[in-house]
Formats: C-alpha cells, sequence, structure tokens
C-alpha cells in the first residue's frame, strides 16, 4: 500500500468562526508578556542539508519553551488566558492528553490559582504522567485510546461542570480548539522575523507531524493567510498505525484510523481528526504521509549526533517525526511522483520543527544509545 497521499488543494481559506479567531489573534503579543519568554532558536543543519542534498534545513526548536519541553503550551497558556477573561469564576478545567498538552494546561492553570485534572490513555508513560502532576494537575489513567479518552473527559467536565480545554473540536466544540490554535502562531511569526533577521530566504518545503492536526493546521493557516498561492509546499507526517489525516484524505471525509495505534510517537497517537483542523488542513496541505517508528529513531539519532558543525538537537520521539518523514521522502525510491509534487529537490529550503525534547528520558536514552 502507497504511504503517501498527494492532494491538490484550492489555497482558499473559509470565513468561519475559526478563521476569525485566527485573524484576530495576539498570540506573539501575549506570549512575550509572560515571565522567560523567549523566542525558540532557529537552528540551519548546513552539514545535514549538505548530505540530504537540499539547499537549507532549518528547525524550529521547541524543545525548552518556556521550561516545558515542548510548543504545546503556546496554544494552552493562550486560550485558558482567554477563558478567564470571559469566565473568571472558573474553578476547574480539564483535559485529555498522550503527555504534552495536559502538561501545559497544568501550567497554566496553576499560574491562575486553579484546578487541573487530566486524563491520559493507556499507552502514557509513567515518567509523562509524572510531569503533568509536578505541573500542577491530578492525573487519571484510563484504560482506553486517546479518542476514547478525549470523550471521556468530555463527559466528566459536562457532568461535573468542569471546563474542558482539549486541543480537537467536534460540532459545537470548536471556540477554545479555535483559541488553541490561535496561540500557536506565536512561532510562525518568530520564524519569519528569525528568517529575516538571519538568513534572507524563503522557506520552500515544511514537513509537519501531525496528531490530530490543530497545530498542522495552525501552521497551513498561517501561512496561506500571508502568502496565498506563493505559500510552501506543506507535507504532514503520520505514525504509520494511527494517521487520521492520511486515512482521511483517502476516504475524503474525517475519520478514526484503523491501525493498531502502536508507536513510539505518543504526541502524534491520535484518533479522528480535529473538525477545525480537517478544513484547513485540506485547503492548504499538498501531501500527506505515513512513516514507521525506525524512520524516527534514524531521525532522532540524526538530530542527536549531528554532523559536522551542525547543533545538536535534543528531540523526543514525536518531535522527531517531521525530519524522519523528509528523510524518508528523500530515501524511499517509491515517492519519485511526490518528491515531483512538492518540487523536493537540491535548491530547496526545507522547515521543520522539533516540536517536544526527551518528555520521556528512558525512552529516549533507548533510541540514543
Amino acid at each position: 500500500m502507497q504511504d503517501y497521499f498527494l492532494n491538490y488543494p484550492n489555497n482558499k481559506i473559509n470565513s468561519n468562526k475559526t478563521s476569525d479567531i485566527l485573524e484576530n489573534s495576539e498570540s506573539l503579543n501575549f506570549h512575550k508578556s509572560l515571565d522567560n519568554y523567549n523566542s525558540s532558536p532557529l537552528v540551519n543543519l548546513k552539514s545535514l542539508s549538505k548530505k540530504l542534498n537540499i539547499n537549507n534545513l532549518f528547525v524550529k526548536d521547541e524543545s525548552n519553551r518556556f521550561g516545558l519541553n515542548a510548543f504545546k503550551v503556546l496554544g494552552a497558556s493562550y486560550a485558558i488566558h482567554h477563558i478567564l477573561k470571559d469566565e473568571p469564576n472558573i474553578s476547574v478545567f480539564c483535559t485529555a492528553t498522550d503527555g504534552n498538552h495536559g502538561k501545559a494546561v497544568a501550567w497554566a492553570t496553576k499560574k491562575y490559582n486553579k484546578k487541573c485534572i487530566v486524563y491520559v490513555p493507556r499507552n502514557t508513560t509513567g515518567l509523562r504522567i509524572k510531569a503533568i502532576s509536578k505541573a500542577g494537575a491530578k492525573v487519571y489513567k484510563l484504560n482506553m485510546n486517546y479518542e476514547e479518552t478525549c470523550n471521556y473527559a468530555r463527559l466528566m467536565s459536562s457532568e461535573n461542570n468542569w471546563k474542558l480545554v482539549q486541543d480537537t473540536s467536534w460540532d459545537n466544540y470548536e471556540y477554545i480548539p479555535s483559541l488553541i490554535m490561535s496561540g500557536y502562531l506565536t512561532h510562525f511569526a518568530e520564524i519569519e522575523h528569525q528568517l529575516d533577521l538571519n538568513y534572507k530566504t524563503k522557506i520552500d518545503i515544511i514537513f509537519l507531524q501531525c496528531g490530530v492536526g490543530s497545530w498542522a493546521a495552525s501552521c497551513i493557516w498561517y501561512f496561506l493567510n500571508k502568502y496565498k498561492v506563493n505559500r510552501p509546499k506543506i507535507v504532514t507526517v503520520e505514525p504509520t498505525q494511527s494517521a487520521g489525516v492520511f486515512e482521511s484524505f483517502k476516504k475524503g471525509a474525517r475519520i478514526t484510523p484503523k491501525g493498531n495505534f502502536k508507536t513510539i510517537m505518543a504526541g502524534l497517537n491520535c484518533g479522528i481528526p480535529s473538525k477545525n483542523a480537517w478544513n484547513i488542513i485540506k485547503s492548504g496541505c499538498d501531501a500527506s504521509i505515513k512513516i514507521s517508528d525506525d524512520y524516527v529513531i534514524k531521525a532522532t539519532r540524526q538530530y542527536y549526533y549531528p554532523k559536522e558543525s551542525d547543533n545538536r538537537i535534543i528531540s523526543g520521539e514525536s518531535g522527531s517525526a517531521g525530519l524522519a518523514g523528509l528523510l524518508k521522502c528523500l530515501t524511499n525510491t517509491g515517492f519519485n511522483k511526490l518528491r515531483d509534487h512538492i518540487n523536493l529537490n537540491e535548491n530547496s529550503n526545507v522547515l521543520l520543527f522539533n516540536t517536544e525534547g526527551a518528555t520521556d528520558i528512558n525512552d529516549f536514552n533507548k533510541i540514543i544509545k
């Protein structure tokens, strides 16, 4: 079975509540107002790009955003800030997570002295649970997969009058996920400034790791809104066994993936794509690919053991998925048509995101040894 899907997007942004929220985002100013804000680094891996025979390979390294080891805090903090402006008397927030989003919600709610309940699926490791608890949440592990855990958190929030802060959307639950997506816009704005200041070049292709798709959709929206048809080519990357966006492309509608949900990419081991995200992804994504854990192991090790003078990057399994997707595109002989479709060649300037650091140090150490 072919591991990629070619999309021919219309490059149009539908006018709706989500696009209005994204259009009016003030996330960068908000995040700059927080203690310990720093723009995460944009690294140019010159030696690796030479090895891969592309022009430039840029990596936006989110491994130390606000000391939380992942980018998710950008969305959760911005959403909770807005929620509390409208509803300051909320006492308990709730979410479902495979790790990073839950830790981000806990961190943000603690700043406002609010309680946080976090549900995690069956495969969540002890170290990830401990990190969420340390950030200030009460954590409950369920014998469920990610999608089932989201549904449970939704039910518990309704029954207990908690405020659900979920980074995926469905019918009649779109406002808060849109705020989260709006918060993610911060690091795309940072990239523009960093490119202009340090590199004086443009991006041709972006590889985006994809779970429910909210973060990937925010990136697609940003570049499509700013550059229209002149935007970079964009490819989503998912685990073979939980490829909700890939399978939805194949089906032509949002569906729950049919895999066994066994992957080391915990942050991408999700279910049906977010409703808000899917509408944007269809409009501005050029291809969707699936990757095995083997490619992620290679990518994590490539970041950790850099070529020549390249910077070392500490990347967790989900954080390495973008590079894993690029490696598969460049080395798999069956991907010729995809490479042509996105114009991936020796002149390409490619952008990747290291979306997390070593969020489970035990798993990370097994990979790099």
